[in-house]
């Protein structure tokens, strides 16, 4: 094991170090562990370099932090020119929704970082020339832009915190242990909710994303042309 770990530094090693190769090593120990996990030492010792030559990089932790939201957002799809706002918006909150998933670390600190970096302004900027192109006043487009990461980012904390995958697949034993336990009478419109909606045969909870970004979108549609 020690000969297959120094072998890997080793390859660590031989690839150039930079500010981006910093920051893609730090989200990957963050998926791993957590944000809260990450240490200079721990990222030094992932890159197979000493943990000093890490400042020739970046400045501090913080630096590195900034940088891994720029990672994450560099991620996210941006709105395409031309594309109805409507649709630009849909894909991109299920881009940033799948972003996520995939680093749930990231919630904490994607509205935190006071130094964005270039994906990260890249990202705001067009997701606000996109609402602007729609329709939407500066205040329109300032109300819809918080609104639609106040859903995402929520439906994703929701989302990982649940006690059952997002595929629904070992929500029944749980569903039927909640029933089970339940004073039989006491509580019939969760009990209906449970048999009739999350115990159906094919429920997926991911699906409940879509349905309430759907009456978003709408209701934003509705308000656009009051916001001036």
């Amino acid at each position: 094991m020690a000969a297959q770990g120094s072998h890997a530094s080793a390859r660590r090693r031989s690839r150039p170090l930079s500010r981006q190769a910093v920051f893609r090593a730090a989200v990957d120990l963050a998926d791993e562990s957590g944000a809260g996990a990450l240490t200079m030492r721990k990222l030094a010792e992932r890159l197979g370099v000493e943990a000093m030559s890490l400042y020739h990089h970046v400045a501090n932790k913080d630096a590195i932090l900034d940088g891994m939201v720029d990672v994450v957002f560099g991620e996210v799809e941006l709105p395409p020119d031309g594309l109805d706002w409507k649709a630009a918006m849909r894909r991109r909150a299920v881009s940033m929704r799948d972003a996520l998933t995939r680093h749930p670390w990231a919630i904490g600190l994607m509205e935190s970082r006071t130094n964005p970096g270039p994906e990260t302004l890249r990202h705001h900027d067009a997701v606000i020339g996109s609402l602007r192109s729609g329709g939407f006043s500066i205040a329109g487009a300032a109300h819809a832009f918080s609104l639609l990461d106040s859903y995402v980012y929520g439906f994703a904390l929701q989302e990982a915190a649940l006690p059952f995958g997002p595929s629904g697949g070992d929500l029944e034993p749980l569903a039927e242990g909640i029933l089970g336990a339940m004073p039989r009478g006491d509580f019939p419109h969760l009990t209906e909710m449970i048999v009739r909606h999350a115990l159906k045969p094919g429920y997926e909870y991911a699906e409940e994303f879509g349905t309430g970004l759907d009456l978003i979108l709408d209701g934003l549609e509705l308000r656009r042309d009051q916001w001036r």
